[in-house]
């Protein structure tokens, strides 16, 4: 389709997405995608554009998509872009109802997040002493903050000196959609990064880099380097190198913490979840551990059937 024929409607849709929830620029370049193709498939069709399309003429982007074998995950993204854009349209006053309400999600499996067992994760971070420094420091203080928070890379990538509160062990951590969040950090987390900052900034605080783990006269640490030094971690534990990267860390403080006794609403708020659902999936990992809890802790569990 050429770009004077696409649906207006969806360039400001966008454009307002980007601005009012500060939607990163691949989640937009993914809106786009998502809905340029129902689009087109409306436009071929019913000679008609998205934005006044109907139910039925919705159905049908649905309809064809699953006859092209789309994964399910695929084609409920595809509807949540749509679901947006309608809402966004209404709103607006573009149009004045929402056709959307009518599509039902296609039913998703549910994969059990992998993680690293506990050995494995302090074998990754006593590896960090075999780097060369600074790699070394930055690395180990990285890693206690990755793991120790359950940060996402992102997340990460984005901390600044400042966003740490020693004094109170937390941390000030930007999620998805601009949203922040305060973590606690462990005693050990702070002290390696102390560590870190000690020998970084050395120099004075004119030195300083704005992200928190990268060095004064080297450019920002992206998700790349960094995993790159993760993998080199992995070798130095002799760890399959496919199964270690940073959300796998994510996933290994998730089910740690659980398998030590965390509840879901605490987790929740630590990861940054903005619905207990996808904190849920975690109790998956170890179902052996809720069967524990309740031989341990049912009122019950303990009651003997002495009498009759």
């Amino acid at each position: 389709m050429s770009e004077n024929k696409r649906d207006a409607k969806i360039s400001l849709f966008l454009e307002s997405l980007a601005a009012e929830t500060g939607a990163s620029q691949n989640t937009v370049s993914a809106y786009e995608s998502d809905l340029i193709l129902a689009d087109t498939h409306i436009q071929t069709t019913f000679e008609t554009s998205l934005s006044v399309a109907n139910e039925r003429e919705l159905l049908s982007c649905l309809s064809i998509w699953q006859s092209q074998g789309q994964a399910p995950r695929t084609v409920a993204r595809r509807i949540s872009a749509l679901r947006h854009m309608m809402k966004w349209l209404v709103s607006d006053g573009y149009r004045q109802d929402n056709p959307t309400i009518w599509l039902d999600n296609p039913k998703l499996p549910q994969p059990i997040p992998a993680s690293l067992s506990e050995l494995e994760v302090n074998a990754l971070l006593d590896a960090t002493k075999k780097l060369p420094e600074p790699d070394n420091l930055r690395m180990s203080a990285g890693m206690e903050i990755l793991y120790g928070a359950g940060l996402r890379i992102s997340e990460l990538l984005l901390l600044r000196r400042g966003d740490i509160i020693s004094g109170r062990n937390l941390i000030i951590v930007r999620g998805k959609g601009g949203r922040e969040r305060m973590v606690p950090l462990t005693d050990i987390a702070i002290s390696k990064t102390q560590i870190w900052l000690e020998k970084r900034d050395a120099a004075g605080p004119d030195t300083h880099h704005e992200q928190l783990i990268a060095m004064p006269d080297e450019p920002a640490i992206t998700r790349q380097k960094f995993s790159t030094l993760l993998k080199k971690l992995a070798t130095s534990a002799q760890i399959d190198t496919a199964r270690v990267s940073p959300h796998k860390l994510r996933h290994s403080f998730a089910t740690h913490m659980l398998n030590r006794g965390a509840d879901l609403r605490s987790l929740q708020m630590m990861l940054g979840h903005a619905d207990i659902s996808t904190t849920q999936i975690y109790t998956k990992t170890r179902p052996e551990r809720l069967r524990g809890l309740v031989t341990t802790n049912h009122p019950l569990a303990k009651k003997t059937n002495s009498s009759n």
